[in-house]
């Protein structure tokens, strides 16, 4: 049995931010953390003071955190960010949203005082007299503090508070992960109630001393108890004043936090076994079980469902048979073929996340050389006259400005050559396609036949193929490809005109260029010559594609099987700690990285060949550095024993901090099961004779924080969690238990734990 949390996160929009550049605008970005732990960082949208991002996440981590918190900065390109802002959603206020948070939430400002993070570990005892009673409080370490000094660290010590006495420990110098293991004692008086207090500081020569947080104890309840000793977590002080609201903007956000109790597999083989047997029969079996979600499962969550079952049924080898069930369904209640598959329908959304799932790394080998190279033209594309700005082009001559003729001409060429290049690369991605995904459109494309046979419905098992290949899966891409991981910002103003012009002709050519379409936009007829090319190519495509047999499914499957690729890479820069010598960011070497399910390896480039540089067996944990240890927050380390046994570190940086959660994130899945994982570690680096996090001398120390190893970011090719998915299905079902047993119509079974009640 295992808890589960995870936080399902879309950042909207902002609106009526404060402008912060001397344009009387902003350039702003959103941080999100979890426990002040920065995970992930939105494009920065220019130039603007409403800004959509649009931009979603999903999350896993511990039950045990407290918040979330939304950051607004405006990104400036020569001095430090300016902070906007802050939404701040404590763990108790999303628990009270079941549906999730949201809405519009105004910004408070960012008070120092109230930034503070990290736990104290502190030791309790009441000790009787004679002559009276003391409080003794051990104030042992600290950690995770704020980093309140310009190098990244703080120099922490502690005030010790209780009935008008207060004592103080010695200052530990430049250390987030101090330990003091100083002890004071306070006198008890009797008919004195007060409260102890027990506050951390960040020391400084000449300004003010910064606030690191505080705990408050209730004296009289530790009389209770004589001893108490643990990590307690610093809060800020509630006493100041806050900001009013509504002066600093808004964010709109939709928060949704899940808990779950995952059993062992065993409790779900009944769901599992009744969902398989049903899918296997197909339409011939008395199984209503689907229909009957479908049915019954509300719009709002029918995405989430469908997500759910088809990941349930990849992981059973059933996915495409469960795909042919719904197809089945669908045409059976489908009268007239343009309306097929527009709905929002189980089908509809199954097959959107089974393209996600199985097709990302195809879509991102067709698409992506198209997308970079929109990014790079950064032309000025329009083809609507009464949308052409021609002050935005510039002159075609020395002194002769361009006419909206020229503009609307070159516009038509720029994208005739973006559609042409992007059909020529589809046409050529037969065997790229993945097998499973070309065997589900071959069921598809032959169901669609067999509904509609007839002459004048000829097009209609291609428009089938072609309302998910191009109308839910290419052209979403193309529209916003940062949310397909196509790229890591979102396009400017001009180059999201051309992507969405891009993706409406892509729109036209799997519509199969009907009159429909073309009258919609008369604008677009420009392109029409390429557009009907377009068809023609498009046709002999699908008809490639759905030409795949039985046995060649299974040897492209077997051949891809024995050719898994890698679950992440890229450039890295690496350093391994060696010597006494200082750790600088320029002692890192810049080489390619591959993560596979067996090892971490490295090249010079991406095509040279590949050494095996750690084996993921032996990875122990896999954690950020801390900002001082190099000059930079986005460092990672992975923590491994070698062939000997003996401990070792490799340090990774990254260039942004979503590329580092995204590498921390993907090598933590990778190791979650290994049996010797670490649950502390050092935030710092062993330099000179000593780690720089907590000053420790012994090399071999244990660590001064927790690792991190269970919080991680989901992906498109994450390795499928069964068990998960059936539990989110069965809870699904238990929402749904009575009118599942109203409708009697559920078969009847004498095996124990087939019913919803029984589970």
């Amino acid at each position: 049995m295992a808890k589960r949390s995870s936080l399902s996160i879309r950042i909207v929009e902002g609106k009526n931010l404060p402008a912060k550049d001397i344009t009387g605008s902003s350039d702003p970005y959103c941080i999100v953390k979890v426990d002040n732990e920065p995970i992930i960082r939105t494009a920065t949208v220019w130039k603007t003071l409403s800004p959509f991002w649009g931009e979603e996440y999903q999350v896993h981590l511990l039950p045990t955190f407290h918040t979330v918190a939304f950051y607004v900065l405006d990104e400036d390109a020569l001095s430090r960010d300016d902070v906007i802002g802050k939404v701040c959603l404590s763990r108790d206020t999303l628990a009270s949203h079941p549906k999730g948070f949201c809405g519009w939430a105004h910004l408070t400002e960012v008070d120092p005082d109230e930034e503070v993070q990290g736990e104290i570990h502190l030791r309790l005892e009441v000790l009787p007299g004679p002559p009276a009673p003391r409080l003794r409080c051990s104030v042992l370490e600290a950690r995770d503090l704020a980093p309140k000094d310009r190098n990244g660290t703080s120099d922490p010590f502690v005030r010790v508070r209780y009935n008008g006495r207060t004592q103080e420990t010695s200052i530990v110098k430049k250390s987030c992960y101090p330990r003091w293991n100083e002890t004071f004692e306070f006198e008890l008086e009797e008919g004195v109630s007060g409260a102890l207090c027990v506050e951390a500081w960040d020391w400084d020569l000449v300004s003010r001393n910064d606030f690191l947080g505080k705990v408050v104890f209730n004296v009289p309840r530790l009389g209770a108890a004589p001893l108490e000793e643990g990590w307690f977590r610093l809060q800020p002080d509630q006493a100041k004043h806050q900001q009013p609201e509504g002066n600093l903007g808004s964010l709109q956000l939709e928060v949704r936090l899940r808990d779950e109790t995952v059993l062992p597999s065993y409790c779900y083989q009944p769901l599992v076994r009744l969902l398989c047997q049903e899918v296997t029969l197909g339409t011939q079996g008395p199984g209503q079980l689907i229909p009957l979600i479908e049915e019954l499962t509300s719009t709002e969550c029918r995405q989430d469902v469908a997500t759910n079952l088809l990941k349930l049924f990849l992981g059973q080898g059933l996915a495409k048979d469960f795909l042919d069930l719904l197809f089945q369904l669908e045409l059976a209640r489908t009268s007239e073929a343009n309306t097929l598959f527009r709905s929002n329908s189980l089908a509809s959304k199954s097959m959107e996340s089974f393209l996600k799932v199985a097709g990302m790394r195809y879509l991102h080998g067709v698409l992506g050389p198209i997308i970079d190279r929109v990014f790079e033209d950064k032309k000025y594309v329009e083809l609507d006259p009464s949308k052409v700005e021609v002050k935005d082009v510039g002159c075609s001559g020395l002194h002769r400005p361009t006419t909206e003729a020229e503009v609307l001409e070159q516009s038509a060429h720029t994208l005739r050559g973006h559609l042409g290049a992007l059909l020529s690369a589809l046409s050529r991605s037969v065997r790229a396609c993945p097998a499973v995904v070309r065997a589900t459109f071959r069921q598809l494309f032959l169901r669609v036949r067999e509904r509609f046979p007839s002459a004048q419905h000829e097009n209609v098992p291609f428009i089938a193929v072609t309302s998910f290949l191009c109308l839910r899966f290419f052209s979403p891409a193309i529209m916003a490809p940062k949310l397909f991981h196509l790229r890591e910002r979102h396009a400017d103003a001009r180059t999201s005109r051309t992507l969405l012009l891009l993706a409406k002709a892509v729109q036209n050519v799997g519509n199969m260029d009907t009159l429909a379409s073309r009258a919609k936009e008369a604008w677009m007829e420009p392109l029409q010559p390429t557009v009907r090319q377009g068809v023609a190519q498009l046709k002999d495509f699908i008809t490639k594609l759905v030409d795949i047999g039985e046995k060649e499914e299974l040897d492209l499957q077997r051949t891809l099987s024995l050719q898994a690729p890698p679950v992440k890479e890229g450039p890295l820069f690496i350093h391994r700690t060696k010597g006494k010598g200082p750790l600088m960011s320029s002692s890192f070497k810049k080489l390619h990285f591959s993560l596979t399910t067996e090892a971490l390896s490295c090249a010079k480039t991406p095509s040279s060949k590949k050494s095996a540089l750690i084996k993921l067996a032996s990875v122990r944990a896999a954690e950020k550095v801390e900002e001082k240890s190099f000059g930079s927050s986005h460092v990672m380390q992975v923590i491994y024993s070698d062939d000997v046994g003996r401990p070792q570190t490799a340090y990774l940086q990254c260039k942004c901090v979503n590329e580092l959660n995204q590498w921390l994130s993907a090598l933590r899945k990778v190791i979650m099961n290994n049996p010797s994982l670490l649950g502390s570690y050092h935030p710092g680096v062993f330099r000179g004779d000593k780690w720089s996090c907590c000053h420790q001398r012994d090399r071999t120390d244990l660590g001064c924080d927790k690792t991190r190893s269970r919080v991680t970011l989901q992906e498109w090719n994450d390795p499928l969690d069964h068990d998960l998915e059936a539990q989110l299905l069965y809870r699904h079902l238990q929402g749904l238990e009575a009118e599942l047993w109203s409708t009697q119509t559920l078969p009847p079974t004498t095996e124990p734990g087939l019913s919803v009640q029984g589970l």
